[in-house]
């Protein structure tokens, strides 16, 4: 019995000493809980401030770009900054917009100019034309009535003189062709053409005005198929490989011993399809202007350029869905087109 009541003692004291305790378990316990819960709302609050300041920073860069662009600066772009994947793709379709609106800006402004410049080419190709007949009638009427009347010595200088004028007659008229040509520019006929097929007919063409050019070509498919204009592309690449031979040709006048290569790469793409020509010539350096400035009508840094011709290039290009570009090299320069599918 006696034993019963020691224990029964004991465990009676055990529970006052635990309930005597319970009251600091609980305030540990409450330290414990308020520093877990401080500790996870500064985590939160922390992950939260940084989340909206790049939705923010986000929000305030697409902002700014759509007011600059309602400016009329169509060169903004969208900072790329780490956020939520949706406004990731809303910076990234953003700036895809943009880039459209400047490529329809761009093609636009490049019809207009050439609209005004066909005007202008027409009216001058007119005005030129006229007074050609009559001349050249002339010339031959003074001949006819002259050249048996002088003596020998001064019937030569006569003839000389006549060859003279009916060289810049010609030439008169190789300007006006020109110009008719520019200002008679027809819209493109579209059709599936491949590339390869009208390049390498140029490539043959253009080689027989000077052998000692190498000409190669490269292409990562046996045949790159692309709705377009045959004729038009065709006049682009024969205008573009000449004037790599007449830029060879002018360095080669005052270098010897240079290396005569074009090298022609043409690929097909995912999305796009890429032609590069890089060159051994003269190149870019000694122009005294921007490089693209070589694309605008009548602009020529030859001596019996009419500059027409990379202007015609630059509106069958655009035409075609494509964009071209000029770059000077340390030997020689490089032109590239994209087309766009």
């Amino acid at each position: 019995m006696s034993k019963y009541l020691t224990e029964s003692e004991e465990a009676i004291n055990f529970y006052y000493t635990v309930e005597e305790q319970s009251s600091g378990i609980k305030i540990s316990f409450a330290i414990i809980y308020i520093i877990i819960v401080s500790l996870l709302l500064f985590i939160s609050i922390s992950i939260a401030i940084r989340f909206s300041s790049r939705f923010f920073r986000s929000i305030n860069n697409l902002i700014l770009a759509s007011t600059s662009i309602g400016e009329g600066n169509l060169d903004t772009k969208v900072p790329e900054v780490k956020t939520d994947k949706d406004l990731e793709i809303l910076n990234k379709n953003f700036n895809q917009m943009i880039e459209r609106l400047k490529n329809q800006q761009d093609k636009l402004i490049i019809n207009e100019r050439h609209e005004a410049w066909g005007n202008l080419a027409r009216k001058m190709a007119h005005e030129i034309k006229n007074p050609l007949t009559p001349i050249q009638l002339t010339i031959d009427r003074l001949k006819n009535k002259y050249s048996n009347q002088l003596e020998d010595n001064d019937q030569e200088s006569f003839k000389d003189n006549l060859k003279i004028i009916n060289n810049q007659i010609k030439q008169i008229e190789k300007l006006v062709n020109e110009f008719s040509d520019f200002a008679r520019m027809p819209k493109p006929i579209f059709k599936n053409n491949d590339l390869l097929i009208i390049m390498n007919e140029s490539i043959n063409l253009m080689s027989e005005l000077d052998k000692s050019i190498h000409i190669s070509i490269k292409n990562n498919v046996e045949k790159i198929i692309f709705n377009s204009d045959k004729e038009q592309l065709g006049r682009v690449f024969l205008n573009l490989i000449k004037n790599s031979i007449e830029s060879i040709q002018e360095k080669s006048e005052k270098t010897s011993n240079i290396n005569k290569n074009i090298a022609i790469e043409l690929n097909d793409n995912d999305n796009h399809i890429s032609l590069i020509i890089n060159d051994t010539g003269v190149g870019f350096k000694n122009l005294s202007t921007n490089v693209n400035d070589i694309l605008n009508p009548y602009f020529t840094t030859k001596k019996k350029g009419t500059g027409l011709g990379l202007s015609i290039v630059n509106k069958i290009i655009n035409d075609h869905s494509g964009d071209i570009k000029f770059k000077s090299k340390d030997e020689g320069a490089e032109v590239k087109i994209i087309f766009r599918k």
